[in-house]
């Protein structure tokens, strides 16, 4: 399997296709994402189907997007596809399809889910430390020659281990949109350009004080997840959400990840989809369980939480986390007395690969996949979910 990407965002100065060869400029969601989040859907409603209505129910579903064009209709083409219309939802027989709210915030206002978060004067000085570490100083000595041709093919005024996963993202996208690449790109050079993609998302949220990058930064998510999880705890009579939505960026999956200590230092693929399911079994125990849908011609692979088994207890998921949040961002983006912050241009930042997080509220008996319900002892629990954002 390869992915295909749902959307081609930059450019640089010598690339043969510019904004005008693309249908609806750079980055948007192409035909290509449609399809991709339409299967991701569907792929949910096989795997949640005797969890979730079969028909939309308000009360069931939390969908929380990132303020983008290709976000927002990416979440739309997923919910496509999680649930077609049947019934007296039907509104006119011509159209398998019906509208369902997908919640945002003004990009400005974003500060949960586009990552690397800003505002964050420590984040900047651990980056500016994180140049000057054995890692990064080899990487750049290994490449330096390669990135320098980089810079002369592209006209770039500046490429460096950071910068140049622009490169690699718009010649990846125009392969898969079937554009024929520049003489100068070989499959050799996408390799040697891959590697240093993933190493610009293994710098920004680890290699170099990964706890501390991550309570400035996906940490945040996690204590949001965490919160919605541990409300499970206690019943409530009113109807909650069995399933937290978030549609957002590579870079928002890499950062959850990396706060867990699970991240796989490799850019997450487009319609990659985070599975957190959270359990009770048939004596009331609470247990969150994590996959990883990175290939659709594949199961989602389970993940483990270092520390704790595949199925972790809930009580031991929120210990053994707990380190990696913050309870005070604004208190520890402050400098260390004495410390200076010396300007670092994070060149990350948020490439839009319409990326999934899913956190499933109090699964039940729906995994049949792996096991009969009689050899699990699941359970489904009535009207218990979690409030997301």
């Amino acid at each position: 399997h390869e992915p295909s990407m749902s959307r081609c965002k930059i450019s640089y100065p010598t690339d043969p296709y510019q904004e005008s060869d693309w249908p609806q400029g750079f980055g948007q969601l192409s035909q290509v994402g449609m399809r991709q989040h339409l299967e991701l859907g569907q792929f949910l409603r096989k795997r949640y189907n005797g969890f979730l209505n079969e028909s939309y129910d308000r009360h069931e579903i939390l969908v929380r997007s990132t303020d983008y064009d290709r976000t927002l209709m990416s979440a739309e083409a997923n919910l496509a596809g999680l649930y077609p219309p049947t019934g007296d939802q039907i509104f006119t027989p011509n159209i398998k399809w019906q509208p369902i709210p997908v919640h945002t915030v003004p990009q400005n206002e974003e500060d949960l889910l586009s990552f690397p978060l800003g505002e964050c004067p420590r984040y900047k000085q651990l980056m500016n430390e994180t140049e000057h570490s054995e890692e990064f100083l080899n990487i750049t000595a290994e490449y330096q020659d390669f990135i320098d041709m980089v810079r002369t093919k592209t006209g770039l005024n500046k490429t460096n281990v950071e910068s140049i996963w622009s490169v690699y993202d718009t010649l990846f996208c125009e392969s898969r949109h079937n554009k024929t690449p520049p003489h100068w790109v070989t499959p050799t050079i996408m390799e040697k350009l891959k590697v240093l993609k993933d190493f610009s998302f293994q710098i920004t949220f680890g290699v170099y004080k990964q706890l501390e990058k991550s309570r400035l930064q996906g940490g945040i998510l996690l204590g949001e997840i965490l919160k919605n999880l541990t409300k499970m705890e206690i019943p409530s009579p009113q109807k909650r959400p069995k399933l937290m939505m978030l549609s957002a960026h590579d870079t928002t999956v890499a950062a959850l990840q990396a706060s867990m200590n699970i991240f796989n230092g490799r850019q997450p693929p487009y319609a990659s989809c985070q599975i957190i399911e959270l359990y009770r079994d048939d004596k009331g125990t609470l247990s969150v369980s994590m996959f990883y849908r990175n290939d659709s011609s594949a199961e989602p692979y389970q993940q483990q939480l270092p520390g704790c088994a595949f199925d972790c207890p809930l009580e031991d998921f929120v210990k053994i986390t707990k380190p990696w949040i913050s309870d005070d961002r604004e208190k520890e983006c402050q400098l260390p007395s004495g410390g200076t912050n010396k300007e670092v241009i994070i060149s990350l930042a948020v490439s839009g690969s319409l990326l999934f997080l899913l956190i499933v509220l109090l699964l039940g008996v729906i995994c049949w996949q792996k096991e009969p319900v009689s050899s699990r002892g699941y359970q489904h629990v009535i009207n218990e979910g979690g409030e997301g954002s």
